[in-house]
């Protein structure tokens, strides 16, 4: 072969992207299968509780109240999993209730990270009196317990569905801000940043096209375990009394309907919608463990 041919190197194989690596991390954690499969599941029940549902959550069947479930002595296939103190079938509630709890946690998520990402960005940009500012009511709203707060805030703008989101949004905001803060003051020390300013980038650039997505991994994690605490969150206002009010068929209002005069009389009243939470829960927090150790980035580079 003559000495002045020479041979071309293979290409550099493109770095895997965000989504590849979350799903390559997920398939090798058996727990997060299972809370994705689950949690896959109870989102398409909600989007297809008009076809699933037997009946309608408000329908009453004065006939059959308090029916026990189809396994239990006296059950009927009409009614899967029994009827309420009203004659409401559980099954229909609890199906369209997965379309209720979830629009709450993922509006919660959804609002608290957009605001908190902006929130966040702005404290670690500005810094001085701003973010002293910011930072310090954050610490003041995670100064009070959650439950605690939320029921405040409920009980000065009244109950209901739209109030129990608002309660919820203020009391789970801080934790995202503070998070975008600390990553955003992690990336302002790197070269990239330095460079992208000595060229001229400007700050809204910056903010959201530079930094922030170098921020979004754990901001995921956060996000994920975010819909299982507003879902209980809001759950636990419900059963107060202070969240969805009845006749909505939100899984904590269901509980509070009948959990003190039927929880020996009529069980599943108060079991079912609790174990539809707690199974829901479960499986959003480790949906949410998997995320973590999908993006973890001493797995990352030890591939």
């Amino acid at each position: 072969m003559p000495a002045d041919i020479a041979i071309a190197a293979p290409p550099a194989a493109a770095p895997p992207s965000l989504i590849a690596e979350l799903w390559h991390g997920l398939r090798e954690n058996r727990g997060a299968m299972i809370g994705l499969v689950v949690v896959s599941i109870v989102v398409l029940i909600a989007i297809f509780a008009d076809v699933l549902a037997p009946y309608s959550p408000y329908e009453q069947f004065r006939a059959h109240v308090l029916q026990p479930p189809v396994w239990d002595a006296g059950g009927s296939w009409d009614f899967v999993l029994g009827t309420d103190d009203v004659g409401r079938d559980i099954l229909s509630r609890l199906i369209y209730g997965a379309r209720i709890s979830l629009f709450i946690g993922i509006s919660v998520m959804v609002v608290s990270v957009f605001v908190g990402v902006i929130l966040g960005l702005i404290a670690a940009f500005r810094g001085g009196v701003v973010d002293a500012i910011l930072m310090r009511l954050m610490d003041l709203i995670m100064s009070v317990p959650d439950l605690v707060l939320s029921v405040v805030i409920v009980a000065i703008i009244g109950p209901g569905l739209v109030n129990t989101i608002f309660a919820v949004l203020v009391v789970f905001l801080p934790r995202y801000v503070r998070l975008v803060r600390a990553s955003a003051l992690t990336e302002l020390s790197k070269d990239y940043v330095v460079a992208a300013r000595v060229a001229g980038v400007g700050p809204l650039r910056l903010m959201f096209v530079t930094v922030l997505p170098n921020c979004v991994a754990p901001l995921i994690v956060q996000a994920t375990l975010g819909i299982s605490d507003a879902l209980l969150q809001a759950a636990a206002l419900g059963f107060l009394g202070l969240g969805a009010q009845p006749p909505t068929p939100e899984w904590g209002a269901m509980l509070a309907s009948a959990a003190r005069e039927l929880l020996t009389r009529a069980p599943w009243v108060v079991t079912l919608p609790g174990l539809a939470i707690l199974v829901t829960v479960v499986s959003i927090n480790l949906l949410g463990d998997g995320l973590r150790d999908a993006l973890d980035p001493r797995r990352i580079l030890s591939r």
